[in-house]
């Protein structure tokens, strides 16, 4: 009898194993294959965007003089360095004063003769106006006395000009400073010899307030559309990685740049350095703001740029035709045909702000990509406004397709 038992128990045992295994194998054959997913989605949510122009430029002094000699001579004191603070008027330097000394000295001697030589000459004329009033001379005799007292009365003249600059070139021998300021470059030496035969010697570079500076920067003649004079900037620098300093733009100069075909426009930007942390010199990567959005509809950039593969093309007109009776193949072929690549311009990143027409690709029910047209306005490398078109917020955009990182025009 208990042998009997064992036998029913292990009877039953073996029938509920082939039968869960049944249900198991069951189950798992009826259960629907996923498809994995084959694009990279985001949803169309709501933001600021902020469009911005980039550029890079140099740290300057508002205002840069460069300090130089109109006279040659040996450098005999040098009274201002690097860094140094001076004030308008200041001396700087002064040049061996003996030759201008000597040529001041010559000048004096030479206006001394010429004045002699006048007395001489206006008494020699007086004393022949007399002779001739008693017939012992000619008129011309007397007409030459007269032009002798013209004569020395030239010569006084040219030896006081000679003087004058004689005495100005001694006086430029001691240079000054012409404003206040901060002494950012010296190029000269205590006995140096400077020359300034041919072109005037650069001796001080003085910088007139460092507390405030500018940025000269080039900008592509394909930004300048958006600027304006007044618009906020940012920038950074290399000296101080993790600190943004604020500009605002000063002045657009209409010159044009051309190097290699390549036009650009310089672009002036004011800075406030109250704390001289910036230098002359320094390199700044400049953002100018020129264009902000509050709150609105926005896509990631990145699904402006997506476009399907020729492989995906081919796979949604095949599942189109399969989909549809024998005499919609023709409408579901236009279909697939109007979803294929077109040729875009995607320097949209500093255009005007202008509403454009974009093909973008959503997602339907069934995980498959839609063509969707909309029209964008302000724009920067993260996000795109959405200004019209059937995107609502929450929509999921593709950006991408996963597995294959150049298709769809990454």
């Amino acid at each position: 009898m208990a042998f009997l038992t064992k036998k029913k128990i292990v009877l039953a045992v073996a029938l509920l194993l082939i039968g869960g295994g049944a249900t198991a194998y069951y189950s798992k054959s009826k259960t629907p294959v996923v498809e994995p997913p084959r694009f990279r989605t985001a949803a169309v949510d709501s933001g600021n965007i902020t469009q911005t122009v980039t550029a890079t430029g140099t740290i300057n002094p508002v205002a840069l003089i460069n300090i130089g000699s109109q006279v040659s001579g040996t450098v005999s004191e040098l009274k201002a360095d690097f860094n140094d603070h001076v004030s308008k008027g200041q001396v700087l330097l002064k040049l061996d004063p003996t030759i201008f000394n000597a040529q001041i000295r010559q000048a004096d001697a030479q206006l001394a003769s010429a004045r002699a030589s006048l007395k001489l000459a206006q008494a020699t004329h007086q004393r022949n106006q007399s002779l001739l009033s008693q017939n012992y001379i000619s008129p011309l005799a007397l007409d030459q006395s007269k032009r002798e007292v013209d004569v020395a009365q030239a010569n006084i003249q040219l030896a006081s000009a000679q003087l004058a600059r004689a005495q100005a070139d001694f006086d430029n021998s001691v240079i000054r400073s012409p404003i206040d300021g901060v002494i950012i470059k010296r190029t000269v030496d205590l006995g140096q010899t400077v020359a300034a035969s041919f072109t005037t010697p650069q001796l001080f570079q003085i910088a007139r307030d460092l507390t405030k500076m500018q940025i000269d920067t080039s900008v592509s003649e394909a930004d300048v559309g958006s600027l304006k004079e007044g618009q906020e900037a940012r920038f950074v620098v290399d000296a101080y990685p993790d600190k943004e300093f604020n500009a605002r733009m000063r002045q657009f100069r209409l010159a044009a740049n051309v190097v290699n075909s390549v036009v650009t426009y310089n672009v002036v930007l004011d800075v406030d350095n109250q704390d001289e942390l910036l230098k002359p010199g320094m390199t700044a990567q400049v953002r100018l703001l020129v264009g902000n959005r509050q709150n609105v509809l926005r896509v990631p950039t990145a699904a402006l740029r997506f476009r399907l593969s020729d492989e995906e093309i081919e796979k949604q007109k095949k599942l189109a035709d399969a989909a549809r009776p024998a005499s919609a193949s023709a409408s579901a072929s236009a279909v697939a045909a109007a979803d294929a690549p077109q040729d875009d311009d995607a320097s949209f990143r500093t255009k005007a702000d202008l509403a454009r027409s974009f093909r973008i690709y959503t997602l339907d029910a069934k995980n498959q990509p839609k063509a969707t047209d909309v029209k964008i306005g302000l724009s920067n490398f993260r996000y795109t406004e959405v200004v019209g078109g059937e995107l609502k917020k929450g929509d999921k955009v593709i950006t991408r397709a996963i597995g294959n990182e150049n298709a769809g025009g990454m």
